[in-house]
């Protein structure tokens, strides 16, 4: 999930080819760089996306704010 008004919505936009690593919740890399391709989700998807998130993460319940500006992404490794 990102904010439709922010730069990673906008570099994915210009170009969907991403760089993923793992991370601590700070940002600190811990793990191996992978290439994948990130697109933006239809909003027709939104809902499914929310209750899958909060099936996985129950927390995003209680602490997700939930904004008209979110948009949600797709993130695929590539091959």
């Amino acid at each position: 999930m990102s904010r439709s008004d922010s730069g990673k919505y906008k570099r994915i936009c210009n170009n969907p080819q991403v760089r993923i690593a793992p991370c601590s919740i700070r940002g600190k890399v811990t793990g191996p760089e992978f290439a994948a391709t990130a697109r933006i989700l239809p909003a027709e998807d939104w809902p499914w996306v929310r209750k899958t998130i909060h099936q996985k993460y129950w927390l995003a319940r209680i602490f997700a704010p939930w904004s008209k500006a979110d948009v949600f992404l797709e993130i695929e490794i590539s091959r």
